[in-house]
Parts: C-alpha cells; sequence; structure tokens
C-alpha cells in the first residue's frame, strides 16, 4: 500500500505513480528461491485509488513497476482539494499492488 500527492497543479498521473514508488518501498518479496519463479514470472496488480480516475495515465503508472506482467486500474477514491484562493489543486491518491504467482 503507497500513498503520493502532486501538492501543486492537479496532476493525478504524477500522484497515482508517487504513491505506486511509495508502495514498493513499504515490500520485500522474497519467496521466489522457495518457487522455483523468477521476477519474471510475477503478475502485478495495481489499483489505485483516485478522485478522478479518468486522469490517469495507465501506462505511464505501470512504468513503475520493474519486473512482471503489470496490469493497472483506477478506481474512485482518493482526494483533490482544490486551493480557495487560487484554484490551485492537490490531488492524493492511494495504491494497492498486488503480486501473484500461476502455479
Amino acid at each position: 500500500m503507497g500513498m503520493g500527492v502532486d501538492v501543486h497543479g492537479g496532476d493525478h498521473t504524477k500522484a497515482a505513480r508517487r504513491a505506486v514508488s511509495d508502495a514498493l518501498r513499504h515490500s520485500s518479496l522474497h519467496f521466489f528461491t522457495a518457487t522455483d519463479k523468477t521476477v519474471h514470472d510475477m503478475h502485478v496488480e495495481v489499483r489505485i485509488g483516485i478522485a478522478e480516475p479518468d486522469r490517469v495515465d495507465h501506462a505511464a503508472v505501470a512504468a513503475e513497476i520493474p519486473y512482471g506482467t503489470v496490469d493497472v486500474s483506477t478506481h474512485v477514491g482518493g482526494l483533490d482539494v482544490e486551493s480557495p484562493r487560487d484554484g490551485d489543486a492537490m490531488v492524493i491518491a492511494v495504491a494497492a499492488i498486488l503480486v501473484y504467482l500461476d502455479s
């Protein structure tokens, strides 16, 4: 799990990419030796919660994952916070990354 924020500019893809990067820093996978698999055998499902899912570039988010076959989906969630003074938007995204291997 992870959280990412684009503090200025309202860039939903940037917030989503930062959420994925944060999630990766909170994880560690050590089961490859026991399963006779490699990182290239992984299937990685990335779920992004963000206020405006249609504004996220899925390919850019998938590029944050260094290995495996990656599928990105976006869902309504997160939070957009607009400044009452100038309309500048802070975009907050959350990410969940699920990893699985075929048996």
